[in-house]
């Protein structure tokens, strides 16, 4: 790197005004608005309810980003913005883009704090008590958005999460804390012999009925409510946890995995799907800024292979191997 070029650091400068105008973007409805014909500034302004001369501003700046389309003074989504950010697209991302800036972006504006204290920010940002995924959406509807973003998240890392291993001898996986069931889903199709379980919480169920629905594994592929860290898990020979350590304490993650491991036959297996850290903690990147997501709102924090084997050789289990996939989650399997 040329020490001498500031190009690095004016990129750092103006690297959450990229994210900023698209945030924006996406609250004020502006892909929504564009999912018919292309429509000129005087159009979108009063749908919109934006002054123009702000709208064209911001309107040019996601074309500038890849987001949209100009011609002859008219706006369309590219196919990137069709794909990604609206809401009737399967791999949707507006919920966790909507989360990222009503409540992520707000609670990063208190980082150094969190860095003092050690502690995440919804105190200060909101004065609500801790990790709050079942209290701060106030609405079904809102906790269904959030959740329907994270599948679209899912559908990027679960089919090859499912590939980084043969699951072809285990007879039914059970996905804990599993949402809407990408998880499950990508390895029933993958492995025709398998069955799949989505656990989940009461209200996030309905959600999970309805993706597991559009898949052609749906009639292997069942829903049951519970609470992992409360309820008694459902039977499997393996189990699935896709971004759940990383929310939590070594203390409350020793107890978990402690739980499923008592609850396997020798041979039974625990499938991870999480950002694995390098073994020198050097990168990559994406790892070490979602670690930093981690202290901002929650309780927990993203991990070497390493950390994680011996985290599950300390519950049980035997045998811990890691696998990159090239997509935004890792994989890790450990067997009993």
């Amino acid at each position: 790197m040329n020490q001498s070029n500031p190009a690095p650091i004016i990129d750092l400068i103006e690297a959450f005004r990229r994210s900023k105008a698209m945030f924006a973007a996406v609250e004020l409805g502006v892909f929504e608005q564009l999912a018919g014909d292309p429509a000129g500034v005087a159009t979108l302004a009063p749908a919109l309810t934006a002054d123009a001369d702000a709208l064209e501003r911001l309107l040019d700046t996601c074309v500038a980003l890849g987001l949209l389309l100009k011609r002859d003074g008219l706006y369309s989504n590219t196919a990137l913005a069709a794909r990604y950010l609206l809401r009737s697209s399967p791999e949707t991302l507006i919920g966790y883009i909507l989360y990222s800036n009503q409540v992520l972006h707000r609670m990063w504006g208190n980082l150094e704090d969190a860095v003092r204290e050690g502690t995440h920010r919804w105190p200060q940002t909101f004065g609500l008590d801790g990790p709050i995924f079942s209290h701060f959406f106030r609405t079904d509807e809102e906790m269904r958005t959030f959740v329907l973003g994270m599948h679209g998240f899912g559908r990027i890392s679960s089919p090859k999460v499912a590939a980084a291993f043969d699951l072809g001898r285990f007879n039914t996986i059970a996905d804990l804390g599993g949402a809407t069931g990408h998880l499950a889903i990508a390895a029933c199709e993958r492995y025709p012999k398998l069955r799949g379980i989505v656990f989940d919480l009461p209200r996030v169920i309905p959600v999970a009925r309805e993706k597991i629905a559009d898949s052609p594994a749906r009639d292997r592929i069942e829903c049951v409510a519970g609470d992992f860290f409360s309820d008694p898990l459902p039977d499997a020979d393996l189990y699935a946890l896709g971004r759940i350590l990383h929310d939590w304490s070594e203390e409350k993650i020793g107890h978990l995995l402690r739980t499923i491991a008592d609850r396997l036959q020798p041979g039974g297996g625990l499938l991870l799907a999480e950002k694995l850290l390098d073994p020198d903690k050097s990168g990559p990147l994406s790892a070490h800024l979602q670690s930093l997501n981690m202290l901002v709102c929650t309780e927990g924090k993203e991990r070497t292979l390493e950390e994680y084997r011996a985290l599950l050789l300390e519950a049980g289990f035997s045998k811990v191997d890691g696998k990159r996939t090239g997509t935004p989650l890792d994989a890790v399997l450990a067997v009993k």
